[in-house]
Formats: structure tokens, sequence, C-alpha cells
């Protein structure tokens, strides 16, 4: 138990650090925001491929719109993606 509660804390303080540059972030209106970060996610998995092949593809838009594309891109990955579906169906 003792181990667990020092991972979490560790993983805690780590993460603590993280933060986004500002010139990830972009107030124009043409700035990706939720929904293309929610396309964006879906696609992932056919621009990671595409990405190993070319240097123009890129999987993740910067800049976009911070927190909102996150999300989209989040949502896009888990839900639309299968990410939780798939693997909740494969216990089953």
């Amino acid at each position: 138990m003792a181990r667990i509660l020092i991972a979490l804390s560790a993983i805690l303080l780590l993460s603590a650090c993280a933060s986004q540059i500002d010139a990830g972030v972009s107030a124009a209106p043409e700035a990706p925001g939720f929904w293309w970060g929610l396309w964006h996610g879906f696609i992932f998995p056919w621009s990671f491929l595409g990405s190993l092949f070319s240097p123009d593809i890129a999987v993740y838009a910067v800049p976009n719109k911070g927190g909102w594309y996150d999300f989209g891109y989040f949502c896009g990955i888990c839900f639309l993606g299968g990410g939780t579906i798939g693997s909740a169906k494969a216990r089953q």
C-alpha cells in the first residue's frame, strides 16, 4: 500500500509541473476548437500511421484554442475512436 501511495504522489507531483506553452494556444477565430479536436481525435489512428511515413502529417493541431480543442481530441479518441467502447466489449 505504501508503494502505491508513493507512486501516486510522484505522478501527482510530476503532473503538477505540466503546462502548455503560450505559442500552442491561439485566440484567432480560425484556430481549431472543439469540433476540429473531435475530428482529429477520431482520425488519430490513421494520422499516426501517415505521420510515420510523411513529415507533413501531424496528429495534433498547433496552435489551437487550448482546453476545448484538447477536450474534443480526448472525446474523439475515447468515444468515437473506440478507445473505451472497444475495451469494454473485449471484457464481456
